[in-house]
């Protein structure tokens, strides 16, 4: 991790917010690389962090057993690894709507109607989950008041840099230069 900044002790101070916040949301193994600049004086903060590589995705054909019963019309999802039922469950109410969900049991669900697409309905991804967390992490560790925001993320490098008054170009590309250096690194 750097942490540049014109104040040498709110550097040290910030080196040390940060490290405290990825520790209490438990990502700091899941964090390659992070480059910080701040300046008080001219009022910005710029922050890039590399994620490390995740695992793959999960899909709903992996963890279930899906039928369609022609007689009846339904589509039957069984579940074979109950650590995925709240991931299931979630995601079929966002896709199918709550009211066509019928969850007859612990480890049935049940569907009107045919789909084809349903072995491929992506219920867990770990990448996108780490990258909530960053973000989460970000707007905890970004000064209070700095609301005028720039995401200059790119990849596996989540970037942003932030004032309370308008972004100059010299502070994008001062943020896009360590997005370059995470990128490569």
């Amino acid at each position: 991790m750097l942490v540049e900044s014109t104040d040498v002790e709110g550097a040290k101070v910030y080196e040390m917010i940060i490290k405290q916040i990825f520790q209490d949301l438990q990502l700091s193994p899941s964090v390659k690389d992070m480059r910080v600049f701040v300046d008080p004086k001219e009022v910005v903060f710029i922050l890039a962090i590399k994620m490390d590589k995740t695992s793959n995705f999960t899909i709903l054909g992996d963890v279930t057993s899906i039928e369609y019963d022609k007689e009846s019309n339904k589509t039957i999802i069984r579940v074979k690894d109950e650590n995925y039922l709240p991931n299931i469950l979630k995601k079929l109410w966002l896709e199918k709507g709550r009211e066509n969900v019928h969850q007859p049991d612990r480890f049935s669900f049940i569907l009107e109607g045919k789909d084809d697409n349903l072995n491929n309905l992506v219920i867990d991804d770990p990448y996108e989950n780490l990258k909530k967390r960053v973000y989460d992490a970000i707007f905890r560790i970004i000064p209070e008041g700095f609301r005028i925001i720039r995401d200059i993320s790119k990849d596996d490098v989540i970037a942003i840099v932030c004032t309370d008054e308008l972004i100059k170009d010299e502070w994008l590309d001062k943020g896009l230069k360590y997005v370059e250096e995470l990128t490569y690194s």
